[in-house]
């Protein structure tokens, strides 16, 4: 119930937008808490934006006003509507998943995400 897969990612030029998705039976769960994280080269893992049971969102300040973390509860898919790229968004992202609510310190540290996806990498080109 708490594997999650990632879909979407791609090439898309500065300015460009993408949607990633992100398969999560957990939300089946009466808690919860998905967030995306990203990884660039040479780069340790960073939260990008999270979304809990309660609707509670939690959103990386580089990616406010661009990203976009929402949910479809009937499908149990939470997806991250990405526009006004900028080649420092290139990176790999992941999805994450865990029982209990989000915190805003888990973008900075998600050791308490249980579930990870394989990531699914998204390329801007100036």
């Amino acid at each position: 119930q708490e594997q999650v897969t990632e879909y979407g990612g791609g090439s898309v030029q500065a300015g460009g937008s993408l949607t990633l998705s992100c398969e999560a039976p957990i939300l089946t769960y009466t808690m919860y808490c998905v967030g995306w994280f990203r990884q660039a080269p040479g780069k340790e893992r960073g939260g990008v934006a999270l979304i809990d049971s309660d609707g509670d969102k939690y959103s990386a300040d580089s990616v406010v006003g661009r990203f976009t973390i929402s949910p479809d509860n009937a499908k149990n898919m939470v997806y991250l509507q990405m526009s006004s790229l900028k080649p420092e968004d290139t990176a790999m992202y992941y999805c994450a998943a865990r029982r209990g609510l989000c915190y805003h310190h888990m973008l900075r540290d998600p050791s308490e995400f249980t579930s990870w996806g394989q990531g699914t990498q998204v390329t801007v080109s100036s």
